[in-house]
């Protein structure tokens, strides 16, 4: 078997979601002692193994739940009354969720894109920035972030969706920001937003209903203007409230899973 760690490491850059399960404590008859190690995958595959048997089926089952609601938990299993092994003893087995990094896709690298980025980095992101103009993505000296020094279009391409991608739009032309909102609009994503005045966001959504791009009802699901209504007026204050909508958004689909 490969070591378990190698495969959790492979598993971040597939970027697959697996339930680390460890046995933290025993008592008395054990079929594995403390620090047993099983990874359990999204479609219920496993790899190392915790003991077997009813124990192994029933910690599959409460990783399987641990990785939709992504959040660490104990779980203490008595052998025999819970699962008629004659080992007789019990486990505490702790599960962890190793979720994959939400990406935040930013589309301009602009004063605003250029801050968002600088604050987004310390949360739980991967972060792309996109821009065609080279001389503005070379001011963004913030690590952890990519660049990518394309067309719009171009990237859109390349770029993957999912239904953990962040799409931040704030490109500094209004046609770009409608053309990648357009795009956008039919790939899976978690969060969709689009910087700009109450007035384009109105002439936008005219347009398109227009054009039979999308509906009013789509449209309207869209956050823009983008962010939070704070009374943000500088770069950096909007970007906070973009963040927060961010954070808003990440952290309550969590809850309701």
């Amino acid at each position: 078997m490969n070591n378990i760690f190698d495969t959790l490491s492979a598993a971040g850059k597939d970027r697959n979601n697996v339930a680390l399960c460890i046995i933290v404590q025993t008592r008395g008859s054990t079929p594995r002692s403390t620090g047993a190690k099983m990874l359990v995958f999204p479609d219920g595959s496993i790899e190392g193994t915790i003991g077997g048997g009813e124990l192994e089926k029933s910690v599959i089952e409460q990783a399987l739940k641990v990785l939709k609601n992504g959040k660490s938990s104990l779980f203490r299993h008595d052998l025999l009354h819970q699962h008629n092994m004659c080992c007789g003893g019990s486990v505490d087995v702790y599960i962890e969720p190793v979720m994959k990094k939400k990406r935040l896709y930013i589309f301009g690298a602009g004063h605003t894109g250029h801050a968002l980025a600088r604050l987004a980095v310390h949360l739980d992101f991967e972060i792309f920035v996109i821009d065609d103009r080279k001389d503005y993505l070379d001011q963004i000296q913030v690590e952890g972030v990519n660049k990518m020094h394309l067309h719009y279009a171009q990237a859109l391409t390349v770029l993957p969706f999912d239904e953990q991608t962040f799409i931040t739009i704030m490109t500094y032309s209004h046609p770009h920001d409608r053309d990648i909102l357009a795009y956008c609009l039919g790939q899976k994503y978690a969060y969709l937003g689009m910087i700009g005045s109450e007035r384009k966001v109105e002439m936008t959504k005219k347009m398109f209903e227009e054009g039979k791009v999308a509906s009013r009802e789509v449209l309207n699901s869209v956050d823009m203007p983008m962010g939070l209504s704070i009374g943000a007026e500088t770069p950096e204050e909007i970007a906070v409230s973009i963040l927060a909508r961010l954070i808003e958004v990440k952290n309550f689909s969590m809850k309701e899973k």
